[in-house]
């Protein structure tokens, strides 16, 4: 096979014409060598392929070689393949070259129409499809042979075999493009045919024969323009295809026989043929296209509603639920598909003139008083069903429509509302129910309706309380209003509950009052109770007290009522009895099932009461008495108890077991029931998996609704709400689009079954074992066909009780009821029916999972073993293969180890078996279960395995797909065992690597979807662990072609599974490759163009993309949507940065479709990119008028969720994105762009898409508030876009806007207000008058009567509000100037008004925090914008909105200086604690609440809560600290402050911001600040009591005389945990012991950690003044540490000599502690303290490379000079100190660093100048001799920077002062070191011209200061001058230029002090 496929010709045609005539002998001589299935598929591609592009003059004796090959005689099995391959090879010549092949077509066909006629059935279809090829190839050129074909052909339409029957279709679908007489002579025959092809059909052939008949009746219809022009043909009507469409659906294939005998007979339709005409509707309707269903829906709707009202399509209630089912789908899938959403409102109008029309007829019949006339009955009767499809399909369009919607509802001449509450009053329950339905849909759709239309309803009832018909219907409908409101994000009002309730009670009051009406009140009291459940806790916990009495009253409350209750009453008695009992417990079903939380111990218990009297209620023995229609009441009650059981804890009701057990059992053995009546759990229970086995059972397809019909068990697929009205208001599950409960009778078998699974675990071994003998024994009494439907209801109920005990981790028993359930599930094992083997299998399996023990598996697995290697049956050959696959399933690998090899081995043996293909599925399929099970214990398998399924797949015949489906299971398992040994390159890998590729390969080319679907999951695996191997460029075009639902070869839909198989593959590729994937899905659209090839996809320019975007409008499959939202959304992360204006193109165009078809100007012209709507090729028409259905709003909504995500992805892709001056092809040259989508999607229709819209506004304000306009500086981009943006915002304050949309607007509005784009006064007041408006409505409150939402919609609305007004007052604090003052204009004037609201939300959410257990503490009456019982939804309002508003009041409360802002109001009435007068207490009142919310949320910040609510909690308590009343509160209740740091600490263990982490260091230091100022007030109060007792005022503060700090209660100690985490965390070498003796080297820190750590350093530093002496003794060791740690830390060497953050507050802390007043108390502590911080300093400054030995020379210097008293005379210190000073004199290199230089001699001053002569005098002897050496040189080396200038100047300086210090005596001496020093750096005429400015200035500066020491020393000054001639002479000649020249002296006069101003270091802090 690989040598075939490594074929291909892809090289260039001159290649190939070389070795042509090598390749076709070589292929050629393949042909007979009798190649499998696959090979003889590539060998004819390959043939054709090398004559198309070779040269063609070999082709006709090829051909002729393979018509003698075909006309040969020999009929052997072996000739076969060889004949196949014949036929393969013609088939595809003539579909490659056609017309190329001349005339030799007629001899080819009519060969192959005799070989037809003796062929077996894979020859029959091998040349049916060969013939196919041929007629495509040839067009209508073969027209003289159409009829042959035709004759030929059309018989087999009815073969045995449905591969055939599918190949018949197909090629009759081909034949119909050219051949006329097909859609119109012989149209009639072809229907004909085709109803029978589709008696007892599969569901493949009903596709293909559907496609056949739906495509000829639209040929017929609108035939193509060319065959019309060359034959004149008469087109068929309408009326005429319709009827014969009809005449299937109604007669099936028995022909058109005229009403009469016949029709009286009533053999009814096979519901197959019923089936496959509906799909063909569906395909009729397609292929004319979206714009004839609009032209034509009227024709077309009373069409289908007269099918359904036919008598022929109800003869049964089962059998019109079908054709209601099945008109449905018709209705759905073309209305759902075609039509674009202005379509669909007009086709929904359409529906509404029908069901009036409709309702119209019936009332006449009813208001007729003759109505003894049958006919109008029949009438009445045959228009319910017509109501229940007209409303489903109104209910599915509104509800698919949504908001879209409201156009139809707002419209009066519609009347959609009145039309729908008319069919209320309909005299059949079914369209009442169908009504009520529908009335739900437009509730979901349009939640403003719901409030409305329950009040219209309830207003109904109570006017019409004596029509039974009103009753019934109105209370249906309020029903299913009330189980709409869960998809009703926004609610009712709670008062519409209350309502309810007593519209129910006074309904079953009155019941018993008129006998007329007793039921229907009865039934509809508890259908609204039901109801009313489904709202929930928060609504049902007030009525509860009140439901459960009206529980108890309904049953007896004692076993003596019971009994005296039978002996009386009559059936009519009974029978309201029983539906009241029913109805009682269907409310307490709804009770338990929606508002679990209300269950206590205590309420289970009083439901109890009830329930044990309905399970002890004998009913058979009343039936007996009053008549068998009393029958279905019972089984309802017995439905709902089972119903209501299965929810409640067993324990509840152990005691009752026995009882209920016997009534379980006897339910589903059908111990009372003589129907034979199958349970439809069976389908849950299986796995999944099993489908293939069970035929299409299982299986998910696009028909999947009216397939159903066609399943085995009893009445599959027959759902319909008039089966259990209680559905009404249940939730609809996923799967299904309206609820369509099953009929009573199996809903019961459902129910017990489901019950008995639930209480069999708990029950005791014994009655297990009694149980399961009884099952034999019934089994083995029943016969035939009750005897199956027996056996299915116990297996179902087996398999359910098996579940339960392994989801209960509990055992099966001991070994008597092992063995009792092993004989009965092996004794199915060998049953015909395979739905039963396989529950067998599955039970098997169960077992063994639920025993869990090594020997019993051994002895199943044995057991299994011996049956296979003898039995010779097909049946036990299958069900015991399947056996050891579950086995295996349930136990795992481990488990069944041991057996594995066995296993292996008999299934490999089994799948060889090539007579029975069933036996080879089925053990295909347990070997797969196997593989997936056993993991890498199957390694040692794989090749063997693999080999056998590569063999089969070679050799097995297409048509049995189920084969092949089971080996593409196998292959997908093997490859995930292999795993990611894939990627491998040894051989034996290499060799697995290409058999999966091969096999793919071969399952990608098979003409079934679930084969293909196979593939691609395969190739997805290889994929996934070896992406090298995988070929994209061949994988992602052939996954594009299956999206379309229209396969490349027919137009078959193409199988859902298939669809989601491509996508799910395509979601893979695009995670990892998006751009390759986009990039070969383009070269499919190139290749498109070349004609033959094109296939049906439309990949336009917008890719494959756009393709996705497309399907996204068709596919109502959830999974499918959701892949196709992960596949787009991997290929937006991947590409969208890079390819930014096609991605915001494609939102573009999906936005700015219009609702409908019509299409703007632009687009027209641009030919239509959003044109891949790949459904509908018409047929007549050529492309341009292929219509395409616009983006609906589903689709728009994800569009507009894409744009966010591309400006999050541009925003942190590249900054540059929003900067206009470096912008290429960046998002903000889209921007204008952004707003137009954005304010489209704002304003629409549908309130999904405005939300999204709102959001991308908000986005984009965010993003590009700050992008400056570089045209107009000082103005931003976003300024030219106000009035879009302010009209974007106004349509969402209008009245009738939801809540929730409103709420988004006021965030949105908030965003613009602060984001200072605009700063003019009336431009903001556009947007802030939408904020005053809502704000008006806050104050005024909406009155209750035009509340249509919950109260909770409208806290949301009011709190989003607030929060908005809080975000725009917050920005008063951070805009620039010229904004300030009109933002002041416009909010100032709210801000007392919003104050006290808001202080009023906070104390509500105060109350809202407080725990469960203080419930009762909240006020009755609720808060100021909650109420009590919406107060579970409120806390999720305040919760968002709490944080804006702290912040926004304390910053209001600390501008006003707290105390106006409780001055009145009617808000703050009810505030607690406003008794007091005294606007101080008021404030602090307002502060605790404002600090008690902050800390209690600090305390624990939730994970998912955003970081800025943190935030603004923070920066409240800044707030508020910042005022004098907050710190005094504070202050006076230390454990508050201890509280607060506790929780501020805590934070910072989980959260790590930096902003975060500075704010609370903020919050620290004002903390302390508080507590500073009260200590200050307290000691000066103390001072003036006490008299200025010193002592004892001194002791105040923490720590006392002891010096103890208290953990938990002191502050200082809770302060150093906080400020020691922060260094730590920052600077982690603290924590670090020196004991290695290596130092770190310091660390440069970043910006932030800079900042952080210096301000808590200046924390630390200022703790000690909270202290009593003692305590500060105790604290400062720590303090003193932690900060020289610091400065060892952080004082590092910088480019720019500046000096880091942390170093400066390093140093002024050491200063504020060394001057704090301590000192003087505790002297020998003190100063062995002061001792060792300068030895640690000292230790520190070692030199070395990167150390700022500066900074750490200032903090030296420091300690000298405020702790000398401390230091003198300690010598270790001294010399430590002088080596430091003399090291930073003496730097290797003189004037390395003149900044430092300079320092060093200002620090050396001030250490020289200390007052105290005793530590200075050391200092002075050992450096100053060091100073004068320096200077000296200078000479020699004159500066020539201005800061060498400044560091001479500073030595000078230090000299100068030195000399002023000296006694007189010394003052020569002193001098005579100065004064040469300052005439050496004088300069003679000639050499100042030329020096440097430096060198200048250096000698004016020291001429100056000459001039200035001469006075005031002048007699010391002349003896040194005297001394030395030549500096007198230096001197003078200085002094005579200088005088000569006086501007110079001008000049140097302006210059000296310019050089002085400008120190090169700056600190931030002047220390000295």
């Amino acid at each position: 096979h690989s040598r075939v496929g490594s074929e291909t010709c892809a090289r260039p045609q001159v290649d190939v014409k070389e070795k042509q005539k090598k390749l076709v002998e070589q292929l050629t001589g393949l042909i007979s060598s009798s190649p499998g299935p696959p090979t003889r598929k590539l060998l004819a591609k390959n043939l054709a392929v090398l004559y198309s592009i070779g040269d063609t003059f070999t082709v006709f004796q090829t051909l002729d070689k393979c018509n003698d090959i075909i006309r040969s005689k020999d009929d052997t099995a072996a000739y076969l393949p060889t004949k196949l391959a014949a036929v393969a090879c013609v088939g595809a010549f003539y579909e490659r070259m056609g017309r190329m092949l001349g005339s030799s077509f007629p001899e080819t066909i009519n060969n192959l129409l005799k070989a037809l006629k003796s062929a077996e059935s894979q020859g029959r279809g091998e040349i049916l499809l060969s013939l196919q090829k041929v007629l495509s190839g040839l067009g209508g050129a073969a027209a003289s042979c159409h009829r042959d074909i035709y004759k030929n052909a059309r018989s087999m339409l009815t073969d045995r075999s449905m591969a055939v029957r599918c190949a018949v279709a197909k090629c009759l679908l081909e034949l119909q493009n050219e051949a006329v007489f097909i859609w119109t002579t012989e149209l009639e025959n072809v229907a004909t045919l085709c109803f029978k092809a589709l008696e007892g059909s599969t569901y493949s052939v009903r596709v293909s024969v559907s496609t056949l008949l739906g495509t000829a009746m639209a040929t017929a219809l609108m035939p193509k323009q060319a065959t019309v022009m060359r034959q004149n043909v008469k087109r068929a009507t309408l009326e005429e295809v319709l009827e014969l469409m009809a005449t299937g659906f109604l007669r099936g294939g028995s022909g058109f026989l005229k009403s009469g005998g016949e029709m009286l007979k009533g053999a009814s339709v096979s519901r197959e043929v019923r089936v496959g005409v509906t799909q063909a509707y569906v395909v009729f309707v397609t292929t004319l296209g979206g714009q004839w269903l609009e032209r034509n829906f009227a024709v077309f709707l009373s069409h289908l509603l007269e099918l359904v009202a036919h008598p022929r399509a109800t003869q049964t209630h089962v059998e019109a639920v079908y054709s209601r089912r099945c008109v449905s789908f018709a209705l759905r899938a073309s209305l759902g598909g075609l039509l674009g959403e202005k379509a669909q409102i007009a086709a929904a109008k359409e529906i509404c003139l029908a069901i009036s029309k409709q309702m119209r007829a019936v009332e006449a019949v009813v208001n007729d008083p003759s109505s003894e006339n049958r006919a109008g009955a029949a009438d009445v009767s045959a228009s319910q069903h017509v109501m229940v499809c007209a409303l489903k399909e109104l209910g599915s369009l509104v509800q698919s429509l949504s908001a879209t919607a409201s156009p139809l509802i707002q419209e009066p001449s519609v009347g959609l509302l009145e039309t729908v509450t008319s069919v209320l009053l309909h005299p059949s329950m079914a369209a009442r129910l169908a009504a009520a339905w529908c009335l739900r849909c437009v509730a979901v759709a349009l939640p403003h309706q719901l409030t409305p239309l329950l009040e219209r309803c309830a207003e109904c009832i109570n006017n019409l309380k004596n029509s039974p018909e009103a009753v019934s219907g109105y209370s249906f409908a309020m029903a299913a209003l009330l189980g709409g409101v869960h998809q009703c994000p926004l609610g009712i009002p709670h008062s519409k509950g209350k309502m309810v309730v007593s519209i129910a009670e006074d309904l079953l009051r009155s019941a018993a009052q008129n006998s007329r009406l007793s039921l229907q009140r009865t039934q509809a009291g508890w259908l609204l109770l039901g109801a009313l459940m489904t709202l929930g806790p928060s609504l049902v916990r007030y009525h509860l007290p009140k439901m459960l009495l009206l529980w108890r009253n309904v049953f007896p409350r004692s076993q003596k009522e019971l009994e005296a209750e039978k002996a009386r009453g009559d059936s009519f008695s009974w029978q309201v009895m029983l539906e009241g009992r029913a109805g009682a417990l269907c409310a307490m079903r709804s009770f338990v099932a929606h508002c679990p939380e209300l269950l206590t111990e205590d309420v289970i218990r009083r439901l109890m009461t009830p329930i044990e009297c309905a399970m002890t209620m004998i009913v058979p023995a009343v039936i007996k008495v009053h008549g068998a229609h009393l029958k279905a009441s019972a089984a309802m009650v017995r439905l709902r108890l089972y119903d209501i059981l299965a929810l409640l804890p067993p324990k509840t009701y152990e005691g009752s077991f026995n009882g209920l057990l016997r009534e379980l059992v006897a339910e589903f053995t059908l111990t009372d029931n003589s129907a034979n009546t199958t349970t439809s759990l069976l389908r849950s229970l299986c796995h999944y998996d099993d489908s293939v086995l069970m035929g299409s059972w299982l299986q998910e397809t696009d028909h999947k609704s009216i397939e159903d019909q066609l399943q085995p068990n009893s009445a599959s697929g027959s759902g319909a709400l008039e089966h259990d009205p209680s559905s009404i208001y249940l939730r609809v599950p996923a799967v299904e689009a309206v609820p369509g409960p099953l009929p009573l009778g199996v809903s019961v078998i459902d129910a017990s079954v489901a019950l008995f699974g639930v209480v069999f675990p708990h029950v005791s071994f014994k009655h297990r074992l009694q149980m399961l003998d009884h099952f034999a024994e019934c089994i083995k009494q029943a016969k035939g066909v009750r005897q199956q439907a027996v056996q299915l209801n116990i297996f179902t109920a087996v398999l359910s009780a098996l579940k339960g005990l392994a989801e209960n981790k509990s055992s099966l028993g001991p070994e008597e009821v092992r063995k009792s359930a092993l004989a009965l599930v092996m004794g199915a094992l060998d049953n015909p029916n395979p739905i039963l083997r396989c529950a067998a299998g599955e039970a098997l399996g169960r077992m063994a999972q639920v025993v869990g023990e090594a020997s019993f598996i051994a002895r199943m697995a044995q057991h299994s073993f011996d049956k296979l290697k003898s039995a010779r049956d097909v049946v036990s050959r299958t069900g015991h293969s399947l056996a050891l696959g579950c086995l295996h399933r349930y136990v795992g690998g481990i488990g069944s180890g041991q057996h594995l090899k066995t296993s292996v081995s008999i299934l490999l043996a089994l799948a060889q078996d090539a007579t029975c293909h069933e036996v080879q599925t089925w053990a295909l399929h347990s070997l797969a279960l196997i593989v997936d099970s056993s993991g890498p214990m199957y390694r040692g398998y794989v090749e063997p395995t693999l080999s056998l399924v590569l063999t089969l797949l070679l050799t097995v015949p297409p048509s049995h797909t189920e084969v092949h489906q089971c080996l593409g299971r196998c292959l997908g398992a093997l490859i995930t065992t292999v795993g990611p040994e894939l990627q491998g390159n040894s051989g034996s890998i290499s060799t697995i690597r290409s058999s999966c590729l091969v096999g793919c390969a071969i399952m990608q080319d098979h003409s079934d979807s679930l084969v293909q679907a196979a593939a691609i999951s395969c190739l997805q695996q290889l994929h996934m662990f070896a992406p090298r191997h995988v070929n994209l460029s061949s994988l992602v075009p052939s996954l594009c072609v299956r999206l379309s639902r229209l396969t490349p070869v027919h137009l078959c839909s193409s199988h859902l599974l298939l669809r989601r198989a491509a996508v799910a593959c395509l979601r893979q590729l695009a995670q990892r490759e998006a751009a390759e994937v986009c990039e070969y899905a383009m070269s499919l659209a190139r290749k498109a163009g070349d004609g033959k090839d094109s296939t049906n996809l439309n990949i336009t320019e917008t890719g494959l993309e756009g393709v996705l975007f497309g399907m996204l409008d068709r596919e109502t499959d959830r999974k499918l949507c959701s892949d196709i939202h992960d596949t787009l959304g991997h290929m937006l992360s991947s590409l969208a940065v890079e390819k930014l204006p096609h991605w915001l193109k494609l939102c573009k165009d999906v936005l700015a479709a219009t609702t409908g078809n019509s299409r703007s100007l632009e687009d027209s012209e641009k030919k239509d990119e959003m044109d891949d709507d790949i459904m509908f090729t018409s047929l007549g028409q050529d492309d341009k008028s292929k219509p395409s259905v616009a983006p609906r709003w589903v689709t728009r909504v994800f569009a507009a969720d894409c744009l966010c995500r591309i400006i999050h992805l541009c925003e942190n892709a590249d900054k540059a994105h929003f900067d206009l001056a470096a912008a290429r092809d960046f998002l903000v040259l889209h921007l204008c762009d952004l707003i137009r989508m954005a304010f489209m999607a704002a304003t629409d229709h549908s309130n999904q898409l405005r939300m999204a819209g709102l959001q991308a506004l908000e986005d984009i304000i965010k993003k590009f508030a700050a992008v400056p306009e570089p045209e107009f500086p000082g103005h931003v981009i976003l300024e030219q876009y106000q009035a879009n943006v302010g009209a974007a915002l106004r349509p969402a304050f209008s009245p009738d806007t939801p809540s929730d949309i409103t709420a988004k607007a006021c965030q949105v509005c908030s965003t613009w207000i602060g984001s200072g784009v605009v700063s003019d006064l009336n431009d903001l007041r556009r947007v802030h008058n939408l904020l005053v408006s809502s704000l008006d409505k806050v104050q005024t409150g909406k009155s209750p009567s035009s509340q249509l939402y919950s109260e909770s919609a409208t806290t949301m609305e009011k709190l989003a509000v607030l929060k908005a007004w809080a975000e725009a007052s917050q920005t008063l604090t951070a805009v620039p100037l010229q904004q300030l003052h009109s933002l002041m204009t416009l909010v100032q004037p709210e801000l007392p008004s919003l104050s006290r609201l808001w202080l009023a939300v906070l104390r509500d959410y105060a109350l809202l925090t407080l725990p469960a257990e203080f419930s009762s503490q909240l006020p009755p009456e609720g808060g100021a914008f909650y109420t009590p019982e919406t107060i579970d939804t409120a806390r999720l309002h305040y919760r968002s909105s709490w944080a804006s508003v702290l912040h926004a009041e304390a910053l209001w409360l600390s501008s006003t200086g707290f105390g106006s802002a409780e001055d009145t109001g009617p808000v703050v009435a009810s505030a607690p604690g406003n008794s007091t007068d005294s606007l101080y207490a008021k404030g602090c009142n307002v502060s605790r609440n404002v600090s008690g919310i902050s800390i209690e949320f600090l305390c624990f910040p939730r994970a998912e809560e955003p970081i800025e609510d943190v935030m603004s909690c923070l920066h409240a308590l800044c707030t508020l600290l910042d005022s004098p009343s907050a710190r005094t509160h504070i202050a006076e209740d230390q454990l508050l402050a201890v509280e607060l740091l506790n929780v501020l600490h805590r934070l910072l263990l989980t959260r790590d911001p930096p902003s975060v982490q500075l704010q609370v260091t903020t919050v620290v230091q004002k903390t302390i600040r508080a507590a500073q100022e009260h200590l200050e007030h307290i000691r000066s109060s103390k001072t003036v009591e006490d008299g200025g007792d010193e002592e004892c005022v001194s002791v105040l503060g923490e720590g006392g005389e002891t010096g103890e700090l208290l953990p938990g209660k002191s502050l200082v100690f809770a302060a150093m945990e906080l400020l020691v985490f922060i260094l730590v965390r920052h600077l982690p070498h603290l924590k670090a012991q020196d004991t290695d003796g290596v130092r770190q080297p310091p660390q440069h820190l970043s910006d932030h950690s800079s900042r952080l750590v210096a301000a808590t350093v200046t924390a630390l530093a200022e703790l000690p003044s909270l202290c009593s002496p003692a305590g500060s003794m105790t604290i400062l060791p720590t303090v003193l540490f932690l900060i020289t740690g610091v400065l060892r830390d952080t004082a590092v060497k910088t480019s720019d000599n500046s000096v880091p953050a942390p170093v400066s507050a390093s140093l002024q802390a050491i200063k504020t502690i060394l001057s704090s007043p301590l000192a003087a108390r505790s002297q020998t502590q003190w100063s062995a303290l002061v001792r060792s911080s300068l030895a640690t300093v000292l230790q520190h400054s070692q030199p070395g490379e990167t150390v700022d030995e500066v900074s750490l020379l200032t903090a030296v210097t420091l300690f000298l000079l405020s702790a000398s008293g401390a230091l003198v005379g300690v010598s270790v210190l001294q010399t430590g100190c002088i080596e430091r000073f003399r090291h930073g004199l003496d730097s290797a290199d003189p004037w390395v660093s003149y900044t430092n230089s300079a320092r060093c001699y200002q620090l050396l001053l001030s250490v020289f100048q200390h007052s105290c002569r005793s530590l200075s005098t050391p200092y002075i002897h050992s450096l100053a001799p060091v100073l004068v050496e320096k200077l000296k040189a200078v000479e020699h080396s004159r500066p020539s920077t201005p800061a060498e200038l400044q560091a001479v100047q500073e030595g000078v300086k230090v000299l100068e002062s030195l000399v002023a210090m000296g006694e007189e005596h010394n003052r020569v001496q002193l001098l005579a070191l100065l004064v040469p020093t300052l005439v050496s750096y004088l300069l003679d005429d000639m050499t100042f011209s030329t020096a440097s400015t430096s060198s200048k200035d250096l000698h004016e500066f020291a001429l100056q200061n000459l001039m200035h020491t001469g006075p005031l020393y002048p007699a010391a000054f002349k003896t040194v001058i005297g001394v030395a001639p030549e500096l007198k002479t230096r001197l003078e000649a200085a002094i005579r230029s200088r005088q000569a020249n006086s501007k110079a002296k001008t000049a140097a006069r302006q210059q000296q002090p310019s050089v002085q101003a400008a120190p090169t270091i700056k600190l931030k802090t002047s220390f000295f």
